[in-house]
């Protein structure tokens, strides 16, 4: 869309990258579908100065004005990012609003442990311990270390019935679990009246993708940081990313929503790094022409970007090799 508002000639818009799986021709754009599922590419005529000879020479990029370039690199790193606010604004609008309330939900229950032996679900609300109303984490979570070894009977609100379950902490639980085995808290998910629910989703999502997206730069600054001190990062690749969806997508469609808007926040993060063949890349020239006054030597841009190439793919490889060695030493 950006490319054609300025006037450059489309080439391809494929999902994933090549090599090519299926494409069609629809006016003078091809549409594809690639084998490589690690986001997408728009080829655009002319991104190189090489490429931009002929009759067409007039709808190429690189004959474009700066703002013109800099609109179409920025383009794709805007979809990933207002892709991942609609993900999830979706979600939040559909699964209620995350806010503090005044009472405490079972959030999440530890296979194997106390809680789940007795029939307590994720998404209960808890009323009391042994009739003593409790509404506060830290008097849960204290109660039960103190009640490690004895029954205790905690009564909760599921589906708008109440229901009392007996069970009995434990006095030495894993590491991370407690004495029941559940995570609790006072942040639960609200509803408001249907014509709300999107105004406020989009709200949270808003502020979801900046989270996200915050987090993922200070990631990214702590990997470099641990690169230099010998410590290996922990970064999947398509074969990780594949495995990381299936087993989202077996919780159901709206964790897997959610996955998809993280998904994106991270492309977009990627492609903004200043590095060679990113898009973020190609703005650092840009930026470097608005400098200096004066363009790059298109060999030497088109080197770089070669280079910038090889050495994602390289890496890319050697994150594919590491994802399967994982998965077969059963990571």
């Amino acid at each position: 869309m950006a490319a054609r508002k300025v006037g450059a000639k489309v080439e391809e818009f494929g999902f994933g990258f090549p090599p090519r799986m299926i494409g069609k021709k629809i006016g003078e754009t091809i549409y594809s579908i690639n084998w490589l599922p690690i986001g997408g590419f728009v080829r655009v005529f002319g991104e190189q100065e090489a490429d931009a000879e002929g009759s067409s020479s007039h709808r190429a990029l690189f004959n474009k004005s700066k703002p013109q370039r800099a609109l179409v690199m920025v383009a794709g790193v805007v979809m990933n990012l207002l892709l991942g606010i609609a993900a999830f604004s979706l979600f939040y609008s559909v699964n209620g609003i995350p806010q503090e309330v005044d009472y405490i939900s079972i959030q999440a229950i530890a296979p194997n442990s106390p809680a789940q032996t007795a029939g307590l679900q994720a998404g209960d609300k808890v009323l009391s311990i042994d009739n003593q109303p409790v509404t506060e984490v830290s008097d849960f979570v204290t109660y039960m270390k103190d009640k490690g070894g004895q029954q205790v009977a905690i009564t909760v609100t599921r589906d708008s019935s109440q229901q009392t379950y007996t069970l009995t902490p434990r006095q030495n639980p894993p590491e991370g679990e407690g004495a029941l085995g559940v995570l609790v808290s006072n942040i639960d998910q609200v509803y408001y009246s249907p014509w709300e629910m999107p105004f406020r989703g989009t709200w949270v999502g808003i502020q979801e993708a900046y989270g996200w997206t915050r987090l993922m730069v200070e990631s990214l600054g702590q990997m470099v940081t641990q690169a230099f001190q010998g410590v290996r990062p922990e970064v999947a690749g398509p074969v990780g990313i594949y495995q990381i969806t299936s087993t989202v997508a077996a919780e159901g469609i709206w964790p897997l929503i959610k996955f998809i808007g993280i998904l994106s926040i991270n492309l977009g993060v990627i492609n903004i790094l200043p590095f060679p063949a990113l898009d973020g890349g190609r703005l650092v020239f840009i930026g470097i022409e608005s400098v200096t006054g004066k363009r790059v030597k298109p060999k030497i841009e088109a080197y770089v970007n070669m280079v910038g190439m090889i050495l994602l793919l390289s890496l890319m490889a050697l994150i594919t090799v590491g994802d399967i060695l994982r998965i077969v030493r059963g990571g």
